[in-house]
């Protein structure tokens, strides 16, 4: 891999790091600025509705622009608003905060994927935005933990501080590594490119990604309580267990991108299969302590085995002319997902079959999404079918 895509490897961790920090955090944020635990957790939704609006916003304000200059733009956002963030004197104001971080994510994903894939030749592109997701799978295994870990022993703004020099650093790097646009970049016309997201086959790849995650944060959202109060375990045992979480998503993120890159629609039935058996397979192995474990990781694994796969699908549909703003939609739908599978969880614990039914339900959604993939694969077999037929019929 070229080293500037491991540059942007470096912005995705700090990206990756403040989007879930908050996590661990939540008590510390509660007592200081006098909120209820629940309250500061609508930090989490927050930052996720402005990834949503974000993506589509800034990637379209920014398309003239050299992609280079678009993404250190997009770091000096996101360093500012940590900045914001752990200057924030008041709830209102760090809510506030945290949407102004998070309109860089969408974007900068979106835009990193489309640089990341120009820098590597055609067989490497899905490991290419695998790499770049790297940096968020180890924000998840190291970048959070130590981030509650300063929030614990020198308070939550030192977390925040620490994450805009990470932000800063990432910025020096991006300047420094990510070559520049060579010439000037041709850019479709503003029509052209929204009007790739009526494409059929686009919209059925940003629907997938919605389903795929969907299912992964049901059960991601509740995994403390189903480790402690299902299985048994105590509430200190839950972090360690998670860094298997972490260990998996590195595992499956890099798997998925070499999977993809041999063969990207089987890589896409395989890794959303995978994702629904794991997650009803974990359903048996609630009440042992020993299998729930393996089970934490390899959920962690099938989950990010889907996102190169998934990423790369929208990009090849969308095609050069709204490539950009359809890889920053797919991160938006990678966070409603987020979003849809905490909802889902927390209804199926208060008026379904309860916390033990949570993984069997979320196995519905991302089987829902490959039934979604195998229609889009027919419809790809349907196009090249009237392609071949096409000229046969042409009058001579």
């Amino acid at each position: 891999m070229p080293i500037a895509v491991y540059a942007l490897t470096a912005g995705a961790f700090g990206i990756g790091t403040t989007e879930f920090v908050i996590m661990g955090l939540l008590l510390q944020v509660a007592g200081d600025l006098q909120v209820s635990v629940a309250m500061a957790g609508l930090l989490i939704s927050g930052y996720a509705l402005g990834v949503f609006v974000g993506a589509p916003v800034l990637t379209l304000a920014t398309r003239n622009l050299p992609r280079k200059q678009v993404l250190i733009l997009l770091m000096a956002i996101f360093t500012l608003g940590n900045i914001a963030c752990a200057l924030a004197p008041s709830y209102s104001l760090l809510m506030a905060a945290r949407i102004v971080t998070s309109l860089a994510h969408g974007t900068f994903f979106g835009v990193g994927s489309v640089v990341a894939t120009s820098l590597v030749p055609e067989d490497k592109k899905a490991s290419a935005i695998a790499v770049m997701f790297t940096g968020l799978t180890i924000a998840t295994l190291l970048g959070v933990p130590a981030g509650a870990w300063l929030g614990l022993n020198f308070g939550w703004r030192a977390t925040f501080w620490t994450i805009a020099v990470i932000g800063v650093i990432a910025m020096l790097v991006l300047a420094r590594l990510v070559p520049a646009d060579k010439g000037k970049a041709e850019v479709a016309p503003l029509r052209q490119e929204i009007a790739t997201l009526a494409d059929p086959q686009v919209l059925l790849g940003l629907a997938m990604t919605v389903l795929g995650f969907g299912g992964v944060f049901a059960v991601f959202t509740y995994i403390q309580p189903i480790l402690v109060e299902i299985t048994g375990f105590s509430q200190e045992a839950v972090s360690p267990i998670l860094l298997l979480f972490g260990l998996g998503l590195i595992v499956g993120n890099m798997l998925g991108g070499k999977l993809a890159d041999r063969n990207l629609p089987v890589a896409l039935l395989a890794t959303t299969a995978a994702l629904a058996i794991v997650l009803f397979a974990m359903t048996a192995t609630l009440r042992s302590p020993v299998a729930v474990t393996i089970f934490v990781g390899l959920i962690g694994a099938a989950a990010f085995a889907t996102v190169a796969p998934l990423q790369m699908r929208v990009l090849d549909k969308a095609g050069p002319a709204g490539r950009n703003l359809a890889s920053s939609l797919n991160i938006a739908a990678f966070n409603l997902g987020n979003a849809f599978g905490a909802w889902l969880g927390g209804v199926t614990i208060d008026h379904g079959p309860g916390l033990a039914g949570v993984t069997w339900v979320a196995a519905l959604v991302p089987l829902a999404s490959l039934v979604l993939a195998v229609i889009s694969l027919r419809l790809d077999k349907r196009q090249r079918l009237v392609l071949q037929t096409a000229p046969a019929s042409c009058p001579q």
